[in-house]
């Protein structure tokens, strides 16, 4: 029968159980101590506990995308303001343009253009110096938004321009009377400028400016030991 018995340490520390071929100690394993953090290591202030970083993106890119689009009013403003109107007149049987060789028609896609790109440019760095992290789900938004805010733009331009029916306004101005067309978009390709730029202009911000990757610390080689003759 093996004999198990318990012997007080010599040095006064906890006793310890021997049963005739291993000694343990009695008193509970401790657990090791947790590491600190890595160095360098900082929790993302801007997440909130327990969500998840997808998702904060995803909202994120929401918002933004709500904030560009309705910005689209204030551009659909400035075309309405800024664009050349278009001269038309009547005889009582057709509607003529009044300046055949006129550019206003082309002057209208011009405006919403140049406006539509400093918008782009405009809300793409308002959104990089508000979340300079960047990220895909970001760029989507701008491009979603500015999308959505051209086409809001297009269409308070049409709505509060001059009249769309122009058979009515030819009848209200009269007989040899001049009266402006209404606002239009000739090439719809327009509609892209503003979304192309906020993309192209944030991605350029983001590469010049963003938040870099830590550089990896040099590696230096060892030593070379000296030859035993001291050489």
């Amino acid at each position: 029968m093996t004999r198990r018995e318990t012997r007080p340490a010599a040095d006064g520390t906890s006793p310890t159980w021997h049963d005739g071929g291993v000694t343990a100690p009695l008193t509970p394993h401790e657990q090791p101590p947790e590491e600190p953090p890595a160095q360098g290591a900082h929790p993302d202030p801007q997440q909130e506990p327990g969500e998840p970083g997808m998702a904060r993106e995803l909202r994120q890119a929401a918002v933004i995308a709500v904030a560009v689009a309705v910005s689209g009013v204030l551009l659909g403003l400035l075309w309405l303001w800024l664009a050349p109107r278009l001269p038309l007149i009547s005889d009582d049987r057709a509607v003529y343009l009044k300046n055949p060789e006129g550019e206003e028609a082309i002057g209208m896609d011009g405006t919403f253009v140049l406006l539509a790109l400093g918008f782009g440019v405009l809300s793409s760095a308002v959104v990089f110096w508000l979340r300079r992290r960047g990220g895909i789900a970001l760029v989507v938004g701008l491009v979603v938004g500015g999308l959505l805010g051209s086409v809001l733009a297009w269409r308070v331009g049409v709505w509060l321009g001059p009249e769309t029916d122009i058979v009515a306004a030819a009848r209200s101005a009269g007989k040899g009377v001049v009266f402006d067309a209404p606002l239009k978009i000739s090439a719809k390709g327009a509609l892209l400028a503003w979304p192309f730029a906020a993309m192209v202009v944030h991605l350029v911000l983001t590469a010049l400016f963003g938040p870099r990757d830590p550089e990896p610390e040099p590696q230096w080689p060892d030593p070379v030991p000296p030859l035993p003759d001291g050489r």
